[in-house]
């Protein structure tokens, strides 16, 4: 059995959530860009599932496993509320839902790991 490492988990959630927090923002700025196609993060979820075991870094020159954590993906036509006519797939309303997904898994997120916190912290007293 592998051990978990909740604050391994924690920090690569945390660094997916700002990922698709930078993606849902750059398709919000993108909303009356005539052609551009919504984009989204790959879920979590997958990202864990794709997960292995990898070897330490002992030497600056190796490559960094975690450069590419959170890959994006144009979002196909029939996951996108609206298509305008120039082309553009950005539904504002289904992005300002997903960024409220965002804080929320956030919020989660940091009261998880500072239940964890306060739990070690109580019992090294």
């Amino acid at each position: 059995m592998v051990p978990v490492f909740l604050a391994s988990l924690a920090s690569s959630q945390a660094q997916w959530l700002a990922a698709r927090q930078t993606t849902i923002a750059s398709n919000v700025a993108n909303a009356n860009t005539p052609g551009y196609s919504a984009r989204d993060v790959t879920p979590f979820s997958a990202m864990l599932d794709q997960t292995s075991l990898s070897l330490a870094s002992t030497d600056p020159r190796h490559l960094d496993p975690a450069a590419g954590l959170a890959p994006t993906q144009k979002i196909s036509r029939t996951d996108s509320w609206e298509i305008f006519h120039s082309g553009n797939s950005v539904a504002l309303e289904q992005e300002m839902m997903k960024a409220g997904e965002v804080n929320q898994s956030f919020a989660l997120n940091t009261a998880i790991v500072k239940a964890f916190s306060r739990m070690v912290s109580m019992s090294a007293k």
